[in-house]
C-alpha cells in the first residue's frame, strides 16, 4: 500500500517540485545528499518493520483492540514529543489527546466488565 501511495503521488510531487528536485539543487542549498538518503532508508526501514509488527499484532489480537492499542501508542506518542520536545499544544490538541485516552480507559473498562462466554 506504501508502495503504491508513492507511485500515485509522485508525479504530483514532481509536477509542483519540477526539476529543483534534484542532486545538483539539493547540494546547492547546503543539504548532504548521502546524508539524506541515509535518513530516508532509516525511516522507510523502520516504517517497514513497524508495520510488519502490526500485522503480527493484528493477526494474534481483535481489530478493536488493535485499533485501541494504536490509539494508546498515538497518545504515548504525543505525550512524549510534548515532555521531550517541550512542544506547546493548543486546545483543540489536548481535547484531542483527552478523548483518546479517554477511549483507551472505556474500552479497557468495558473489557473487563464484559462476562466471559462458557465453553459448551
Amino acid at each position: 500500500m506504501t508502495v503504491m501511495a508513492f507511485l500515485l503521488s509522485a508525479p504530483l510531487m514532481l509536477s509542483i517540485g519540477g526539476i529543483k528536485f534534484n542532486p545538483s539543487y539539493l547540494q546547492s542549498t547546503g543539504i548532504n545528499i548521502k546524508e539524506l538518503f541515509m535518513k530516508a532508508a532509516l525511516a522507510g526501514a523502520c516504517f517497514h518493520f513497524y508495520q510488519q509488527v502490526s500485522y503480527s499484532l493484528l493477526a494474534r489480537m481483535s481489530p478493536i483492540t488493535h485499533s485501541v492499542a494504536n490509539s494508546l501508542k498515538c497518545v504515548v506518542v504525543i505525550m512524549s514529543s510534548v515532555i521531550f520536545f517541550i512542544t506547546q499544544i493548543s486546545p483543540i490538541n489536548a481535547l484531542g489527546t483527552g478523548m483518546a485516552v479517554a477511549r483507551v480507559f472505556l474500552y479497557s473498562r468495558l473489557k473487563r466488565a464484559k462476562p466471559k462466554a462458557k465453553a459448551a
